[in-house]
């Protein structure tokens, strides 16, 4: 491979500036610095870096994955693993997303962004041991940021689904007296890749089949449908009891609303809002 120029410290200062906008959730001024170095130093591996660690905020990890073409040769490997890692996993290649993950954590063992994402992975791959095992060394390193998930067992969690299920506004819950709301641990690979681009394994919720209000002439073997809840997901999102019980009643909300079909303004007037 060809030796490439290596950033001068003023464009450094630049590269931290674009992570800074990115934390802050300011994608479009980072997107604006970020091409204009790359149209100065075209394909450079650490602005490639950047750049896709900037795609994978804009949830285009088909387009990190693009980027990550030739960042091999950057100044942080493990850094260049775990992206293509992060990447891999949004898309549902969860092996692939495995064996970089182990590459990052091989080149620098205490990250905990990587042992976080290796906990979601090995789920994904029902390796809960492994999982749960990253999850704690990940909380090791930095509880505030990687807090453990939740334990709540599949029967309390069912009376949790049940209650918000129940608090739904009564003509509602008579729309839904076909629809099962089910819950399951995680979404499959075929639920998250029956769309382009794939949902986002980190899910809380979806529903699958027609929405509710469609005619009965476009109804096809299978409808209407169901709602999910996944368990796992759910747990490692909230930090206490309280917020479990909110989150769940609110993703039970959302995904009622889409399979009616509803868009906001009708969420409001079916009190789902």
């Amino acid at each position: 491979m060809r030796p490439y120029e290596a950033l001068t410290e003023i464009e450094w200062v630049e590269v931290e500036r674009i992570h800074d906008l990115i934390e802050k959730g300011e994608f479009e001024s980072a997107r604006l610095s970020t091409d204009g170095m790359l149209r100065k130093r075209p394909r450079h591996p650490d602005l490639l870096i950047v750049d896709a660690t900037l795609y994978l905020e804009e949830s285009e990890p088909g387009l990190a994955l693009e980027s990550l073409k030739g960042a091999e040769r950057c100044a942080d490997p493990a850094q260049f693993f775990y992206l293509r890692a992060a990447a891999s996993y949004d898309l549902a290649r969860f092996a692939e997303a495995r064996a970089d993950i182990e590459q990052a954590g091989a080149i620098r063992k205490a990250y905990p962004h990587s042992l976080d994402l290796l906990s979601r992975v090995l789920e994904h791959l029902g390796d809960a041991e492994g999982a749960r095992q990253a999850a704690q060394e990940a909380h090791a390193l930095d509880p505030e940021a990687f807090p453990l998930p939740l334990e709540l067992d599949a029967a309390a969690f069912d009376l949790l689904v049940e209650r918000a299920v129940q608090e739904l506004p009564p003509k509602i819950r008579q729309k839904l007296e076909e629809i099962p709301v089910m819950v399951q641990d995680l979404p499959t690979v075929e639920m998250l890749t029956d769309e382009e681009p794939p949902l986002s394994p980190d899910s809380l919720g979806m529903f699958v089949g027609r929405h509710i209000f469609t005619s009965s002439s476009e109804v096809g073997p299978g409808d209407p449908g169901a709602i999910f809840l996944f368990r796992l997901n759910l747990l490692r999102d909230c930090t206490d009891r309280e917020e479990l019980e909110n989150e769940v009643r609110i993703t039970v909300q959302h995904e009622v609303g889409h399979l009616m079909g509803l868009d906001e303004d009708e969420l409001d007037e079916w009190g789902l809002a």
